[in-house]
C-alpha cells in the first residue's frame, strides 16, 4: 500500500505507524514523480534472525518513504526480499532484486548470507551490496572489486571489546565458547580467543534450529570455566538457553554477542537472563536521536540492534547513486559511496536527507554523518569508527544499557570509490 503525505505531518506522527505499514511491507514504495532512484532490501524476516531482522528490514526502508514524503524530485523505489537467514534463499532473493532492476541492495544480515550473495550474485551482476549487519572479517577479505561495502564493524573489533569484558567487568580467567557454526561464528570466536588472556577450556560448535543443545552444553561446562560465551542468533538461542538453565545455575556468567540482543528472548526462554550480559554494536551518530525519533514514529516501537545502520546503508546508497548520475547503475553507486560519505564536504544527515539529495544532484561535495556513525568508509569497504553497547537484562526481562565504548578501527578512510577489493 502505497501512502503520500507531506514530510512535515510525517514527522511530526508520534508512536502510530503510518498507513506504508513498514512492519508487514514486502512490495515497493514509490512516490508520484520525477526520476526513479532503485535501491532494494534483502533481510531475514524468517528463520533464524527473523525477531532482529524485520526491524532492520523497516529500518532500511525508512529512508525511502521520508524522501517520498518530501517530494523530492526523485522518486525512490524499493523492494524487500526475505533471506530466511538461510544463504540459497537469500541467493534467490538478491536474483530477483537483481532481476528486476535494482543496481544496489541493503542486505544481508547474516554474515554467512551476505558472503555467498556478495559472491554469487552482487558481484558477478556488478551490484553493490552494504550490509547493516554482517560482522565477519572474512567480508573484509573478499575479492568484491569494490562492490560490496557494510556500515556496521568488524567483528575484529568486537572480538576485543568482549575480551575486555570478560576480563575487566565480569572478573574472569577462564571462558568456554560455543558458536554458532558459520562465518559469522567462527570470526567472532577466533578473534575472541586470540584477544583474551584467559584459558579457553573449551571451543564448540553447534548447528543452527536444533532440538536439543544438551550435548553442546556438557562439553563446554564440563571443565567448570568461570564464563560462558555463547554466539548465536535467537532462533537457536532460545533452545539453548533452555537446555542450560535445565541443567546449570545462574552463578556461572553468560556472555553474549549482537545476535542474541533480542528483546523477546527472555520472555521466548521463560527464563529471567539475570547472569547474561552482552556486547554489540550500537548507534552512536551525530543523528542517532533523529533517527531514532524517525523510527519510533513511523513504527509505534523503538529502534533495535543494526536498525541504525540499515538507515544509513540505505541512505548512502541513494545519494551514491544520486551522486553518480541517478542512473541505477551498480558502477556508479560503487564509485560515489566514498564521495557522498567521507570528508570533505557539506555535511548532512538523516535530519536534512531531502535537501541533501538536491546538493547530490547538483554535484555539489557532501559529507553524509549517519545515525549509526560519522559513516566514513575505507578502502575495503569498512567503516572507520564504530561504537558497542554493553547490555544486560533485567529480572523483567527488559534490555539494560550498561555502556557505551566507541572505537576507531585504525584502518584509515581511503579516497576513490574502491570497497572490500581485499
Amino acid at each position: 500500500m502505497t501512502e503520500n503525505t507531506n514530510r512535515r505531518d510525517f514527522l511530526q506522527k508520534v508512536g502510530v505507524a503510518s498507513a506504508i505499514g513498514l512492519a508487514g511491507y514486502t512490495g515497493s514504495v514509490s512516490g508520484q514523480q520525477g526520476q526513479q532512484i532503485r535501491v532494494g532490501v534483502l533481510q531475514p524476516v524468517t528463520g533464524d534472525l527473523a525477531s532482529v531482522g524485520r526491524p532492520i528490514r523497516d529500518a532500511a526502508l525508512l529512508p525511502a518513504t521520508q524522501l517520498n514524503d518530501a517530494n523530492t524530485d526523485f522518486q525512490i523505489v524499493t523492494q524487500a526480499e526475505d533471506t530466511q537467514t538461510d544463504p540459497q534463499a537469500g541467493i534467490s532473493g538478491a536474483q530477483a532484486l537483481v532481476d528486476a532492476g535494482f543496481p544496489s541492495i541493503t542486505g544481508a544480515a547474516s554474515s554467512e548470507v551476505t558472503i555467498q550473495v556478495a559472491q554469487n550474485v552482487l558481484i558477478p551482476n556488478q551490484v553493490v551490496g552494504c550490509s547493516p549487519a554482517s560482522t565477519s572479517p572474512e567480508i573484509t577479505e573478499l575479492q568484491d572489486n569494490g562492490f560490496i561495502w557494510r556500515t556496521c564493524p568488524s567483528d575484529t573489533v568486537q572480538g576485543r571489546v568482549l575480551a575486555q569484558l570478560a576480563t575487566n567487568r565480569v572478573n574472569a580467567s577462564s571462558v568456554s565458547v560455543m558458536y554458532v557454526n558459520n562465518s559469522y561464528g567462527q570470526a567472532l570466536a577466533n578473534t575472541f580467543a586470540q584477544s583474551f588472556n584467559g584459558q579457553i577450556p573449551a571451543r564448540v560448535a553447534f548447528e543452527q534450529a536444533q532440538s536439543s543443545y544438551a550435548a553442546q552444553l556438557q562439553e563446554a561446562m564440563a571443565n567448570q570455566p568461570d564464563a560462558l560465551l555463547v554466539i548465536a542468533y535467537p532462533e537457536s538461542g532460545v533452545q539453548l538457553f533452555r537446555d542450560y538453565y535445565s541443567s546449570y545455575g545462574r552463578d556461572t556468567q553468560i556472555l553474549v554477542t549482537d545476535g542474541l540482543r533480542d528483546t523477546a528472548l527472555p520472555g521466548d526462554v521463560g527464563q529471567p537472563l539475570t547472569n547474561v550480559i552482552g556486547t554489540a554494536p550500537s548507534a552512536a551518530g551525530p543523528a542517532r536521536q533523529f533517527f531514532t525519533q524517525l523510527f519510533e514514529d513511523e513504527t509505534g516501537g523503538p529502534p533495535g540492534v543494526f536498525t541504525a545502520q540499515a538507515y544509513d546503508a540505505t541512505a548512502v546508497q541513494i545519494l551514491a547513486n544520486i551522486a553518480g548520475g541517478a542512473q541505477n547503475s551498480g558502477q556508479r553507486v560503487r564509485d560515489n559511496m566514498q564521495s557522498v560519505a567521507n570528508p570533505p564536504g557539506q555535511q548532512v544527515g538523516p535530519d536534512n536527507l531531502p535537501e541533501a539529495l538536491t546538493m547530490a544532484a547538483n554535484g555539489d561535495e557532501i559529507n553524509y554523518q549517519g545515525a549509526s556513525s560519522s559513516v566514513s568508509f575505507d578502502d575495503n569497504g569498512d567503516v572507520t569508527s564504530a561504537a558497542y553497547e554493553i547490555f544486560s537484562f533485567t529480572e523483567g526481562g527488559e534490555i539494560r544499557q550498561l555502556d557505551l565504548i566507541e572505537f576507531q578501527t585504525d584502518q584509515g578512510q581511503g579516497g576513490g570509490g574502491g570497497g572490500g577489493q581485499g
